[in-house]
Order: C-alpha cells, then sequence, then structure tokens
C-alpha cells in the first residue's frame, strides 16, 4: 500500500489524508480533483484547525495507478468520483469507500468489480466545515473489513498502514452489521438535528428519543428484510453515543441545511423508503421527516437565489 489516491478533500477527507501525506509524502499520496478544483484548491488551500494543509492534488489524467483508494466524498458525487476513479484503477488497486449509508460499495462494486471494494464508514469525527477551513475537535476512526469479513492480506496491509499514520481503527467481526448500525444512527439523528438545528446536546430529550425509536424501527424492519439483524440494543447505544457528544458539535447534515448545501437526505431516509417499498415494508416515520427535509431545502434554494 505504497501509492495512496484520497477522493474528496471534506472533513473526513483531509484529516485522514493528511495523516497519510505526513507519512507518505507527496510522492505517494495525491488527492484526484478536478481542473477547477485543482486551480482552486492550489491558490485558495484547505486549512484544518488553521494550518494549510500541505497536499498534491492530480487530475485524474496526471495520477498514477494506486495500490489504494480512499472515497470520501458526499453520496451526491459519488458518480462522478467513479468516472474520475477509472483511469486511477488498477488490477490490484483496493477500493474503500468512506460514504454515509449503504449504497456506495454496492455502486462501486458496480463499476470496478467488487473483488475490489472494501466496506467502510468513518465515524466519531466531530469537526466544523466552513468554507475551505476545517475545525476539528475528535479524530474519530475508520471502520473498516472485507464484506466477507475476512482477515485478508490487503485487511493487514491497510492496517498497518493505519497504524503507521496514527488514524484509529476498527475491523470489527461484522462489518455488514455495523455498516447497518451508522446508517441506522445516521438516518435518525442526522436527519432529526437537521430539521431541528440542533447540537448534539440538544437532541438529549424525549420527543427526539420518541421519534428517533421511530425512524430506528423502520431501518430495522428494513435491514431484516436485507438479511442485516440489528438488535434493540444498539438503538439505546447510538443514543447514548450521539446525546453524550455534548452542546458545541453538530452533525454533518445539520450543517449542510445551515449552510444551504445539498444534504444527503436521499442516502438516509430516501433508502429506507426506496427499500420499504422493494419489501412491502411501511416506512411512515422516514416519508414525513424525508419531505419536510426536501422542503427546507426547497426553501434554502429559493433564499440563496435571492440573495
Amino acid at each position: 500500500m505504497k501509492h495512496i489516491a484520497m477522493l474528496g478533500c471534506g472533513a473526513v477527507g483531509a484529516l485522514y489524508g493528511l495523516r497519510l501525506h505526513n507519512l507518505l509524502g507527496d510522492e505517494h499520496l495525491c488527492f484526484i480533483v478536478d481542473e477547477n478544483r485543482k486551480n482552486r484548491y492550489t491558490q485558495e488551500g484547505i486549512y484544518l484547525n488553521e494550518q494549510r494543509a500541505p497536499f498534491r492534488y492530480c487530475t485524474p489524467e496526471e495520477a498514477p495507478v494506486v495500490d489504494l483508494i480512499i472515497i470520501a466524498t458526499k453520496n451526491h458525487h459519488l458518480e462522478e468520483a467513479i468516472s474520475m476513479l477509472k483511469p486511477v484503477v488498477g488490477p490490484d488497486t483496493a477500493i474503500l469507500s468512506l460514504l454515509n449509508g449503504i449504497e456506495s460499495e454496492r455502486e462501486l462494486s458496480k463499476a470496478f468489480g467488487k473483488e475490489k471494494v472494501l466496506y467502510g464508514f468513518a465515524v466519531g469525527l466531530n469537526s466544523t466545515h466552513v468554507g475551505n477551513h476545517i475545525t476539528y475537535t475528535k479524530e474519530g476512526r475508520i471502520v473498516f473489513g472485507e464484506k466477507s469479513n475476512e482477515k485478508t492480506e490487503r485487511i493487514k496491509e491497510i492496517s498497518a498502514l493505519f497504524d503507521s499514520a496514527g488514524v484509529s481503527y476498527v475491523v470489527p467481526e461484522n462489518i455488514e452489521r455495523e455498516l447497518w448500525n451508522k446508517f441506522m444512527l445516521n438516518t435518525a439523528y442526522n436527519t432529526i438535528s437537521g430539521l431541528l438545528s440542533a447540537t448534539y446536546g440538544d437532541l438529549d430529550q424525549e420527543p427526539v428519543w420518541d421519534l428517533a425509536q421511530k425512524v430506528c424501527k423502520e431501518v430495522q424492519n428494513v435491514a431484516k428484510a436485507e438479511g442485516v439483524l440489528l438488535p434493540d440494543s444498539l438503538i439505546e447505544e447510538n443514543h447514548r453515543i450521539v446525546t453524550s457528544l455534548g452542546f458545541t458539535g453538530k452533525t454533518s447534515m445539520c450543517q449542510d441545511m445551515e449552510a444551504g448545501r445539498k444534504t444527503e437526505n436521499k442516502w438516509f431516509s430516501g433508502t429506507v423508503i426506496k427499500l420499504g417499498k422493494a419489501h412491502g415494508i411501511p416506512t411512515p416515520t422516514c416519508e414525513v421527516l424525508s419531505a419536510l427535509v426536501e422542503a427546507r431545502e426547497n426553501i434554502s434554494l429559493r433564499l440563496g437565489q435571492a440573495r
């Protein structure tokens, strides 16, 4: 794992990219970007806790074939990401997606072959992203593994890489269950916090807990239909984890909504609704929340155009 490409310079990509850059340097790590982003990032920079990140930015044509690709974009950029990555994917390239939700691994498998794709996500990262400035107070960790949960040679190699770079990580016993659990947490708490403009601490109240449980039950039901069992204990644990993060941080979806950016609603409540229809499972709570998020996005778009 000597040659690595990152795609996505948001909070997740920039932070873990910096750790890997500090280990590997410019020769072995690059961020894949289009020409416009390359010019903008080179001129304006990306700042992590007020320090300019020393990244090398490459267009797909400039980048070499790599051993490992780490994708840390938003879901609505995945189609573009797949197109940009085609020149750097070789026969032995491993692809690790850190995107929210449960769909990116499926799309990447269709594009590049399931044998190349690892399952993964980032959790516990507490950050604020405004323009080209990212401020983080907790680095969190990467959770990843093979879909089969085998401890393959590439899992060992990536683990060694993360150890050397100082990237916190976990290789769980069941990566698919962990992925679905993160999806359940995101669907409930990202969505509710975005609609309420709430901090993590603000979510520690009875009305939110009641609503979150309804969302989680719908996720549980569609997960079971997809062959994944999520025990009730995870719902209670997720609530404790989220609300313990205090009153200074906010979810990524909340930050997106407040900034007038497009959210990942389609990949949270929208995915639950889609799977519910496919399996004949009612998802009324997610349907209401999804409609409210879409309406708020439309208002933000109108206000943005007015400005």
